[in-house]
């Protein structure tokens, strides 16, 4: 079955002097304001787009990442995914980095890379941001 989840933005004013919120419809966890100064320089408590892919990346990966190596008999006690994500004024999105360190009983360092390459090529979110540079680091704890 599929799903369908759901934000809106409210934005007032010019693209840096103006300001928006960001309301999470579907799972109701509130609203989180954002701005040109949040995306561009520094954060300062606000959010950007780039933070919120950022956190897709991360829970699709780490999503995945388990259900893959669950399914081949490792299932792993925890995972650490972080996704950082560069913008560049002007140019837009220039890439995506993955770092995992993940607590997998009976799996070897080798085959856990190469989970975590399968799971970076396969989770959804990564398919959704094909025209990005995606790289990765992972590692067992």
């Amino acid at each position: 079955m599929a799903t369908t989840r759901s934000a809106h933005t409210v934005w007032e004013g010019s693209l840096t002097e103006g300001s928006g919120t960001v309301t999470f419809d579907s799972s109701g966890i509130g609203q989180q304001a954002v701005s040109w100064p949040s995306r561009a320089e520094e954060a300062n408590g606000k959010t950007s787009p780039e933070e919120l892919i950022a956190a897709a990346h991360s829970s699709c990966f780490s999503m995945a990442l388990s259900h893959g190596l669950t399914g081949a008999g490792t299932p792993p006690t925890k995972l650490v995914t972080s996704a950082d994500v560069t913008f560049q004024p002007g140019t837009g999105i220039t890439g995506i980095h993955l770092t995992v360190e993940g607590e997998v009983p009976g799996l070897d360092e080798a085959a856990f890379v190469s989970a975590a390459e399968d799971a970076k090529a396969n989770c959804p979110v990564s398919q959704a941001l094909t025209g990005t540079t995606i790289t990765l680091s992972a590692k067992l704890a």
